[in-house]
C-alpha cells in the first residue's frame, strides 16, 4: 500500500481549511435568509465594498440607499438606522467570507504551484475549483438582484441555484481531499467486486441532492411555516391546495403546499433508503473504512430527520433552520464519502 507523500497532505489539509469555510458560509448564508438580512446590500462594489460603514453619516448613507429599495418601501418602512444595521451585518460578513474563501484558495494554491508541490492532474481541478468559486460570487449576486426588482422577494429558482452549486463545488472539493488521503486505488466500476453496490450508492446520493433541491424551494418560497404539524399537514395526510396552480407542473415549484408537501415526502423517502443502506452496508462489509462510511450515513439520517422534524414543529427558529442546513450538507458529506469508499472495492 503506497504512503501518502507530505505534499499531498498539505495540499489536502489546506483544501481542508477551503471546505471548512465554504461549510460556514453556506450556513451564513442560511442565517442571512432567516433573518430577512440578504437585501439589505443593494449595491455590489467588489472592492469598495469591502470596507463596511464606520461613521453614522456612513451609516446613514447606507441606510439611504437601502430606502430606496422595494423591500424597504414595501415591508420595512417602520425600520430604523439601528435595526438596519442588525440585517447588514449579516450580508455584509457573508459577501466578506466569499472574498476570504478566494484569498484563502489562491494564494497557497499560488505557492503550491511555485514549488511544483502539486501531484501531476490536480492543477487542472484546483484551477476549476477557483473558477466555479468566481461564478458562485456571480450567482450569488444575481440571486440578490432578483429581490431587489418591484417584488422585493429572491426568487426561489436562483436561491436554489445558489444553493446546489454551493454543495456542488463543496462535493468536488471533498471528493478531492479523499482522493489524496485514500491510498487505495480507484477501482474501474467492471473491475469492481461491488459494482452493484456502487450504482446504487448513486442513485441514492442523486436522491439526496434531490431533496436538498426541494429543502431551496421551500427556502425560497419561505413555505416552512405554513404547515407546522407533523405528519399531517393541516389535519390530513395530502393537504387541500396542493394541486392549486395550473399548469399542473408549477406547483412543484411555486405552490407553498405542494412545496412543503414534496419535501417532506422526499426527506421521509430519502431517510429510509438510507437508513436501509447503512443496515445492509454495515452487514454485508468487515473492511473497517467501509463499515464506518455506513455507520456515518446512518448517523447523520438519524440527526438530520430529527433537525427537520424539530425545525417544522418549532415553526423555523433561526438557530434550528440553520442547524437543519448544517445537517444536509453533513449527510451530503457523509453520504459522498461512502460513496468515495466503494470506488476504492
Amino acid at each position: 500500500m503506497p504512503a501518502i507523500s507530505s505534499h499531498d497532505q498539505h495540499i489536502s489539509h489546506w483544501l481542508l481549511l477551503c471546505l471548512s469555510l465554504i461549510f460556514v458560509m453556506v450556513i451564513l448564508g442560511g442565517v442571512t435568509r432567516l433573518t430577512g438580512s440578504g437585501l439589505s446590500m443593494v449595491n455590489w462594489h467588489p472592492i469598495h465594498g469591502m470596507v463596511p460603514p464606520l461613521t453614522s453619516g456612513q451609516w446613514l448613507e447606507e441606510f439611504g440607499n437601502y430606502q430606496q429599495s422595494p423591500e424597504y418601501q414595501k415591508i420595512n418602512r417602520d425600520m430604523n438606522v439601528d435595526e438596519f444595521k442588525s440585517i447588514f451585518w449579516f450580508e455584509y460578513t457573508h459577501r466578506m467570507m466569499g472574498r476570504l474563501i478566494g484569498l484563502v484558495f489562491l494564494l497557497p494554491f499560488l505557492f503550491f504551484w511555485w514549488q511544483n508541490k502539486i501531484r501531476p492532474g490536480l492543477t487542472p481541478r484546483l484551477i476549476i475549483m477557483f473558477l466555479l468559486g468566481g461564478l458562485q460570487g456571480l450567482l450569488g449576486w444575481y440571486m440578490v438582484k432578483s429581490g431587489l426588482a418591484a417584488n422585493p422577494h429572491v426568487s426561489q429558482y436562483r436561491l436554489t441555484a445558489h444553493l446546489l452549486s454551493a454543495i456542488l463545488i463543496y462535493g468536488f472539493i471533498l471528493w478531492t481531499i479523499l482522493d489524496l488521503k485514500q491510498s487505495l486505488p480507484y477501482q474501474k466500476i467492471h473491475q469492481s467486486t461491488v459494482a452493484a453496490w456502487r450504482k446504487i450508492s448513486l442513485g441514492l446520493i442523486t436522491l439526496l441532492l434531490i431533496t436538498i433541491v426541494s429543502g431551496g424551494f421551500v427556502a425560497g418560497l419561505k413555505a416552512g411555516v405554513i404547515f407546522n404539524t407533523f405528519p399531517l399537514m393541516g389535519g390530513e395526510w395530502i393537504p387541500e391546495g396542493v394541486a392549486a396552480l395550473s399548469p399542473w407542473y408549477l406547483n412543484l415549484f411555486e405552490n407553498k403546499v405542494t412545496v412543503q408537501f414534496g419535501h417532506r415526502l422526499l426527506a421521509m423517502t430519502t431517510g429510509l433508503m438510507l437508513f436501509v443502506w447503512y443496515i445492509k452496508g454495515r452487514i454485508e462489509f468487515e473492511n473497517p473504512v467501509l463499515k464506518r462510511s455506513f455507520k456515518l450515513v446512518g448517523m447523520m439520517v438519524i440527526i438530520q430527520l430529527l433537525l427537520g422534524v424539530s425545525t417544522l414543529l418549532m415553526q423555523v427558529p433561526v438557530w434550528l433552520g440553520a442547524m437543519h442546513q448544517a445537517g444536509a450538507l453533513l449527510l451530503f458529506s457523509a453520504m459522498l464519502i461512502n460513496v468515495h469508499s466503494l470506488t476504492r472495492q
